[in-house]
């Protein structure tokens, strides 16, 4: 069947919505929604709305952003795997989050989804699907980890019991500081150029993984936001959004294609903490639960 594009936007609109409407009952403090658009001219056309709500009281920064862009050529990140499409114009779409608590023990988490179309000139249009969520804490809890990934999973089993075990592998992979041998956080599910099932049911999945992420990190969030904290635990919080950041700069595709189209920064870089700490050769007391964190949480599990 053709592809509906008009259903696509229509769902990550409502997404968007109902995860700020949630979370924002949660804060106690509204999203202040900023839209855009790219004038003709630039070097992306199209048009977005960015939530942000920052300075609240559960969180430092959260935003949800939406964007439906077309560009005259696809960037580099998004062709290196795909060489037959080098010099295609596309049209992307997709809904983005980051969210940072200002507590430590809350942790921090990312989802995306997302749906590209690439246009070659002298061939048929090639569509697909991206995305998942994944979560980083600064301290560890096996019962978040196992919840977070059962959500997951579940997600994604009326669509092939071997999609968890492979997606989640993929998020490993994926989210890994290779510089530093070290996974961002606890993983959770990754996917991208994903069509084989057709654009109905692959559009099911996505939408399926995106409807979950509330089930998936509230339940979390719940259980971490009112712990009492210190200056200790404070270091380590933004110790740890450091390398948050080295992530999305150095390895992260869905930054690099933003900026290499031509996409508007502050939405995509919307996503690093307000506040953030590095420190040289940094290491944990031996037995405390910041080395627990690296020792036993920052591994690739099987936590399902």
């Amino acid at each position: 069947m053709e592809p509906n594009i008009t259903a696509v936007r229509t769902w990550l609109t409502g997404l968007q919505q109902s995860i700020t409407h949630t979370i924002a009952g949660i804060d106690g403090q509204a999203f202040r929604a900023d839209a855009w658009k790219k004038e003709p001219g630039e070097k992306l056309q199209g048009e977005g709305v960015t939530m942000i709500l920052e300075q609240g009281q559960v969180f430092e920064r959260a935003g949800v952003g939406f964007s439906h862009v077309r560009g005259p050529q696809l960037p580099p990140s998004a062709t290196q795997h795909r060489p037959e499409l080098v010099g295609a114009s596309f049209e992307a779409m997709g809904v983005s989050l980051v969210f940072h608590p200002r507590n430590p023990y809350a942790p921090t988490v990312h989802m995306n989804v997302r749906m590209l179309a690439a246009l070659p000139a002298n061939a048929p249009p090639v569509y697909w699907f991206g995305g998942g969520m994944d979560l980083t804490p600064y301290y560890g809890w096996e019962e978040d980890a196992v919840h977070f990934h059962r959500v997951c999973r579940d997600s994604l089993l009326p669509f092939g019991e071997d999609r968890y075990p492979r997606f989640k592998a993929w998020c490993d992979e994926y989210f890994f500081n290779r510089h530093r041998n070290e996974p961002r956080g606890i993983g959770g599910i990754f996917f991208d150029d994903y069509f084989e099932d057709g654009f109905e049911r692959s559009f099911g999945m996505l939408q399926s993984v995106g409807d979950s992420f509330l089930e998936a990190y509230v339940p979390v969030l719940k259980r971490r936001k009112d712990i009492p904290w210190g200056e200790c635990e404070r270091a380590w919080q933004l110790l740890r959004r450091g390398r948050y950041v080295e992530f999305n700069l150095v390895w992260d595709r869905g930054t690099h294609f933003g900026l290499q189209s031509g996409g508007r920064t502050e939405s995509i870089l919307m996503s690093m903490p307000p506040m953030v700490s590095w420190a040289y050769q940094h290491q944990p007391e031996p037995g405390s639960r910041e080395d627990e964190l690296l020792r036993r949480f920052l591994v690739r599990r099987d936590w399902v």
